[in-house]
């Protein structure tokens, strides 16, 4: 079992900041990538950006520039910065995490709870 506790979420102004955290607990031998998705209102849950375990990164489009994954490895805990906030960052934003139980084990993939975050109109 791999539990995920989101954190960061919140109300904000446009152009402000916001930091969510992701943290992995459980039975977890590897983790080879964590990511964020948000899914808005209407539409269909999209990928924000990944971070993978050699340290490579993907981001939409949208959010380049603007928002930065990042990894403690050894917290197995995902961070997301997102700066320059717009209305359109409005979105439930999911935390996604994958990787092996064991040595021996086929992947998994995990998601968390979900975390609001709203940017005030």
């Amino acid at each position: 079992q791999v539990q995920l506790v989101e954190s960061g979420g919140g109300l904000v102004q446009s152009g402000g900041s916001l930091r969510l955290s992701c943290a992995a607990s459980g039975s977890i031998f590897s983790i080879h990538v964590m990511g964020w998705y948000r899914q808005a209102p209407g539409n269909q849950r999209e990928l924000v950006a990944d971070i993978r375990s050699g340290g490579s990164s993907n981001y939409a489009d949208s959010v380049k520039g603007r928002f930065t994954i990042s990894r403690d490895t050894a917290k197995d805990t995902v961070y997301l910065q997102m700066n320059s906030l717009k209305p359109e960052d409005t979105a439930v934003y999911y935390c996604s995490v994958g990787g092996r139980y064991s040595r021996d084990s086929g992947f998994f993939t995990c998601w968390g709870q979900g975390t609001q975050v709203t940017l005030a109109s």
